[in-house]
């Protein structure tokens, strides 16, 4: 899905026309371009293998913290492990186990109601920053930027319509999946945050959609920083097919396209799951691409406006990757998807 939505990134870049020379600079853009060569500095010799050992932890307090870019991939390594162990513990010393398990259970409604206080606060936080970015942006940039903006949109919604057909193919009625879905997909679209929903979308495949518990906790956690369809497919690949004729490159040609996708796809594997991190993706695809990185700051102006659907779109493809997964090894409960009365609401966060 990630190598289909930067198909589609590509195809919306053409069909609006954008051009790399209709984007102005104003304050907030100059002063976000040489904060981008830092960044760039991250992503220069970044490999596959060294990517994927990135996802071993070494400081679990570091991951915890999340300090790395790769920290809910190694949380989930570490939980995953924790509970192996735990269930050794449970079959040699089951009152040892049942301790640890009360108390673990005790941490995490604390730490849920933490979480639920925080992001009550966050479309505030959206408001403001997006205001700060107006007042200090050329009006021109903006009003450039509103076709970069739709452009955007109208390929996100058609990857919402490819999800759609995807999930046509398992026999689920998009129309039942997404009323059971919106309470964690408008979360999403509010909060810009895929590690933020993420209790939510585990509650949502679990109770509302049919999806095994195992399914569910892989893919909504795997789906914080791996395979984004919005963050690392879409948007990325739309900024790199905008910049290239810059620098003389064809994006029309079957070679431009298919390197595309292929670095794009690839790219896509620990992207962090909180605001900046399609920054981090559209980085890593100019940078392996030899193109120029200022296209990522000249977009600063809509860039939350931008992100509310991005992050959207991100949620709902791990989602979607939990149905397809339990359904294909044969746990999901379509008794709960079609039961009316399993849903979850925002509040129950």
């Amino acid at each position: 899905t990630t190598a289909i939505a930067a198909f589609i990134g590509w195809a919306f870049v053409l069909i609006f026309n954008l051009d790399g020379a209709q984007f102005t600079e104003g304050a907030a853009e100059t002063a976000r371009i040489q904060s981008l060569a830092g960044r760039q500095t991250q992503v220069e010799g970044l490999t596959i293998p060294g990517q994927i050992l990135s996802f071993i932890p070494q400081n679990i307090f570091q991951d915890f913290a999340g300090l790395r870019d790769t920290s809910t991939i190694s949380v989930v390594i570490i939980s995953s492990l924790t509970g192996l162990a735990y269930m050794g513990i449970k079959r040699k010393e089951p009152e040892h186990a049942a301790a640890f398990k009360k108390g673990l259970n005790a941490l995490h409604a604390i730490v849920m109601r933490i979480v639920t206080l925080i992001l009550r606060l966050t479309p505030y936080g959206i408001l403001a920053l997006t205001t700060r970015m107006m007042a200090t942006s050329s009006f021109q940039a903006i009003v450039n930027l509103g076709v970069f903006v739709l452009a955007s949109y109208a390929a996100l919604f058609v990857v919402l319509l490819v999800h759609s057909a995807i999930l046509i193919s398992q026999k689920v009625s998009p129309m039942t999946y997404f009323k059971k879905a919106f309470p964690v997909l408008s979360f999403a679209f509010t909060a810009r945050s895929s590690a933020g929903a993420l209790p939510l979308n585990i509650k949502t495949q679990t109770e509302a959609l049919g999806v095994d518990d195992a399914s569910a906790n892989f893919s909504a956690s795997f789906g914080v920083s791996i395979g984004q369809n919005g963050c690392a497919g879409v948007y990325p690949a739309m900024l790199a097919t905008i910049v290239a004729p810059t620098v003389g490159i064809d994006v029309t040609s079957i070679g431009f396209l298919l390197s595309l996708i292929l670095i794009v796809t690839i790219g896509s594997f620990g992207v962090a799951g909180v605001g900046g991190g399609a920054t981090f993706a559209a980085l890593i695809v100019l940078s392996t691409l030899n193109l120029p990185i200022a296209i990522v700051g000249l977009v600063i102006s809509v860039e939350p406006i931008i992100d509310m659907m991005r992050t959207m779109v991100n949620v709902n493809d791990s989602i979607l990757a939990g149905v397809v997964s339990s359904n294909a090894i044969g746990q999901f409960n379509k008794n709960v998807l079609l039961d009316p009365e399993a849903t979850v609401e925002r509040e129950t966060m």
